[in-house]
């Protein structure tokens, strides 16, 4: 008497349940990354924005000074939205002695953001 047995049921191997779950968690693991570096990217603007406006008020303020800015550097501490920038001022001469360089550049910690430069005249 021959007897056949069933050897199929109708289910997924452990293989093809953990090649499943392996392509899943590669996905997530991507659309992590993904959010990420958007957070990151959003973070690193803001702190631009930021920088830009504490070297905009510093700039303008040489501008809007009376006489000509003395030749030399300074440091001034500017807080914008709870962030803390050290922005590092450095008044140059020009071969015109009626004109002065000043650059601004910013920095977050010890991470320079960004440098801004103009010429101030004699009022």
């Amino acid at each position: 008497m021959s007897r056949t047995t069933r050897t199929s049921q109708g289910g997924f191997t452990l293989i093809e349940v953990l090649v499943a779950l392996s392509i899943v968690a590669i996905a997530l693991v991507a659309g992590l990354q993904a959010t990420q570096a958007l957070t990151n990217n959003a973070q690193r603007q803001s702190d631009m924005l930021l920088a830009q406006i504490c070297a905009d008020n510093e700039l303008v303020k040489v501008r809007l000074s009376s006489q000509m800015p003395a030749v030399g550097d300074s440091t001034v501490v500017c807080v914008q939205a709870g962030s803390t920038f050290d922005v590092a001022i450095a008044v140059r001469p020009t071969p015109n002695p009626s004109f002065r360089r000043v650059d601004a550049q910013v920095f977050l910690g010890t991470t320079p953001m960004l440098r801004f430069s103009t010429v101030v005249g004699r009022f």
